[in-house]
C-alpha cells in the first residue's frame, strides 16, 4: 500500500480555477500546488492524472435510518400511488403473486381523494398479513391479519407514531448477517454518490451492531452511531462521549447524538403546530401531537449534557420547535434540530443565538410542497426556511433521512439551490440557497479542499458552481476516497492507485 498519491490536474470546487496537483500523505492532504509543480518522480507513491475533474470535500449525510433505507429497496412500492384504490391495486397484484406477507413502503395518503380503510385493504388481501409504511416512517396501514399479528388496535387500520415506529421495527425479520450484508451494500452505494459520512440513527443499540459489520469489511464511510432515550441510561453507564471513536471499527465510527422526537410529520399531521390543521379543528389532536412533554425533554437534554453527549432532537411543527429551542436554552444543551421544517420568525435567530445545527433536508420540501400547500397553508413562507436560516448564522447540516429521501447529497443539493424538481416552478424561491453554501452544508461545513484535512474526498465531472438544478441531481461522480483510500473508482482504472478499497 502506498503511503502518498499524488492527483495530478484536480480543479478545486470553490477555489482557484487553474488546475492544481494535490498531495496525500497518512490520510491527509499534505500539500496543494499550481499543476505540474509537484514531480511523480522521487515521490514514494502513485500518481492517478484527474483530467482537470472538479474536487471537493467528502460529501456528508446528517440523517440516515441505514437499515431501513436498505430494507426500503426491497419493499413493495407505493410512492407512486396517488390514491388508496391505486395503493390497493398494487398491494392486490403482490397477494396474487403468492407471497406469505407483504410489506410496503412510500405512500403518501395526505393529499388523496379517498381514505386508507382497514375494510379496504382486507378485500384484496384476504388472510396473508399486508403492513404499508408510510414515506414519513411516521405512520403504517395495516390489514386486519397483520393488526392481529403485531398486537395492535385501529379502527382504520392506520397506525401513527410510536405504535408505528414499533411495528416497524418488527418488520422484514432478517438475520443479522443479512441485515449487515444490506447495510454494507448501501453503504458502498452511498460512497459512489460521494458519500463519505453518515449519522446513522435507526432506532437500535448500534453500538453493537457497527463493531460487528466493521469486522467484515472496511467501512466504506465514516458512521456517527445515534442512540435514543430508551439506552441513554446503557449510553451513560458505558461511558460513552460524542464524538469518540467507537472500538472495533478502526476509527471509522464515533459515538453520535442522543436523538429524541418531539412531535410527528406533516404528511400525516401529526408535526405539533401552533395553529390547528385546516379541516381537523374537531380532531382529537387538531394541531397535531407533542410526542414528548416539555419537562421530559428539559430533563434528557440535561441528563445528556451532563454526561458529554450531543443531542439530536426532532422537531417538524413550529410549537415543537419553539419548545425544543427553550429546552436548550434552559439546558446550555448542544446539538441539533432535526428538520426545523416550519418555523416562528422569532425563532429563526435562536438557531445562531444557542449555537445549535439546523440538520434539515432540503428534498423534503420538494416531497411536501402540495401537502404543505394544503395543511399549512398561509404558513409556507415559513416552511423549509434555508435562506433564512443561513442569513441568520445558523449552521446548516444536509441530510436525507434515508429512506424517507434518497442517500444522495447531490440530490439534497439540488432541492437546496433550485426549490425545485420535475420542471415545476420553484416553491419559495426566496429560499434557494447559493450552491456553494448548499456544498457547505453538505460538508460539514467544509466547502473547499485545503491542505491539512482528512482526506475525504469526492471528483466529479462536472464544476457543480456553475451546474443546473438537474445536472446537480444527477451529478457524475468519478471517484471518492476515505481518510487516502478509495472506496468508489470508474471500471476503467485499474488496478486501484494507492490504497485499494474494501
Amino acid at each position: 500500500m502506498a503511503a502518498e498519491l499524488l492527483l495530478r490536474n484536480a480543479r478545486l470546487v470553490g477555489g482557484d480555477p487553474d488546475p492544481v496537483d494535490l498531495l496525500v500523505r497518512d490520510g491527509q492532504v499534505a500539500r496543494i500546488v499550481a499543476a505540474g509543480w509537484l514531480s511523480a518522480e522521487g515521490q514514494p507513491g502513485e500518481t492517478l492524472d484527474l483530467d482537470g475533474r472538479w474536487l471537493l470535500p467528502g460529501l456528508a449525510d446528517r440523517h440516515v435510518h441505514l437499515l431501513q433505507w436498505a430494507k426500503a429497496s426491497r419493499r413493495l412500492d407505493l410512492s407512486g400511488a396517488g390514491s388508496a384504490a391505486e395503493v390497493l391495486g398494487l398491494v392486490g397484484q403482490a397477494v396474487a403473486s403468492g407471497v406469505s406477507e407483504v410489506v410496503g413502503f412510500g405512500f403518501r395518503d395526505g393529499l388523496w381523494p379517498d381514505r386508507p380503510t382497514v375494510t379496504g385493504l382486507d378485500a384484496v388481501t384476504g388472510g396473508v398479513p399486508v403492513v404499508l409504511v408510510s414515506g414519513d416512517l411516521h405512520a403504517a396501514w395495516l390489514n386486519s391479519p397483520a393488526l392481529r399479528r403485531y398486537g395492535v388496535a385501529a379502527p382504520d387500520g392506520l397506525i401513527r407514531e410510536a405504535v408505528a415506529f414499533a411495528v416497524l421495527q418488527q418488520l422484514d425479520a432478517i438475520d443479522a448477517a443479512t441485515g449487515d450484508r444490506w447495510v454494507l451494500d448501501a453503504l458502498r452505494a452511498a460512497a459512489a454518490r460521494g458519500v463519505t459520512s453518515i449519522t446513522d440513527l435507526e432506532m437500535e443499540w448500534g453500538f453493537g451492531t457497527w463493531p460487528r459489520r466493521a469486522a467484515l469489511e472496511p467501512l466504506a464511510a465514516r458512521v456517527e452511531i445515534g442512540f435514543y432515550p430508551a439506552d441513554l441510561d446503557r449510553a451513560i453507564g458505558a461511558g460513552l462521549h460524542t464524538g469518540e471513536s467507537v472500538p472495533g471499527t478502526a476509527g471509522r465510527a464515533r459515538v453520535g447524538p442522543l436523538k429524541i422526537i418531539t412531535d410527528g410529520s406533516l404528511n400525516t399531521r401529526t408535526a405539533w403546530c401552533v395553529d390547528p390543521y385546516p379541516g381537523m379543528e374537531r380532531s382529537d389532536h387538531p394541531q397535531g401531537v407533542s410526542s414528548m412533554p416539555p419537562d421530559q425533554l428539559v430533563e434528557l437534554l440535561a441528563r445528556a449534557h451532563a454526561h458529554g453527549l450531543r443531542a439530536a432532537v426532532h422537531a417538524i411543527g413550529d410549537r415543537a420547535n419553539q419548545v425544543v429551542l427553550d429546552a436548550f436554552a434552559t439546558t446550555g444543551a448542544r446539538g441539533s434540530v432535526e428538520h426545523a421544517q416550519l418555523l416562528r420568525r422569532a425563532d429563526v435567530a435562536r438557531f445562531a443565538e444557542l449555537g445549535l445545527v439546523a440538520s434539515v433536508q432540503p428534498e423534503h420540501a420538494m416531497d411536501d410542497r402540495d401537502v404543505a400547500d394544503r395543511y399549512w397553508a398561509g404558513r409556507t413562507d415559513r416552511a423549509f426556511l434555508l435562506r433564512a436560516l443561513a442569513d441568520a448564522g445558523a449552521t446548516l447540516a444536509f441530510g436525507s433521512d434515508a429512506p424517507v429521501a434518497p442517500l444522495d447529497p447531490w440530490v439534497a443539493i439540488a432541492a437546496a439551490v433550485t426549490r425545485s424538481r420535475n420542471g415545476l416552478a420553484p416553491w419559495h424561491p426566496e429560499q434557494c440557497l447559493d450552491p456553494a453554501t448548499a456544498i457547505a452544508a453538505s460538508t460539514d461545513g467544509v466547502g473547499v479542499v485545503r491542505e491539512g484535512l482528512p482526506a475525504d474526498l469526492v471528483v466529479v465531472e462536472r464544476d457543480p458552481l456553475t451546474s443546473s438544478g438537474e445536472q446537480l441531481r444527477v451529478m457524475p461522480v468519478w471517484a471518492t476516497m476515505l481518510a487516502g483510500s478509495w472506496t468508489h473508482l470508474p471500471p476503467e482504472v485499474s488496478p486501484f492507485p494507492g490504497p485499494a478499497p474494501a
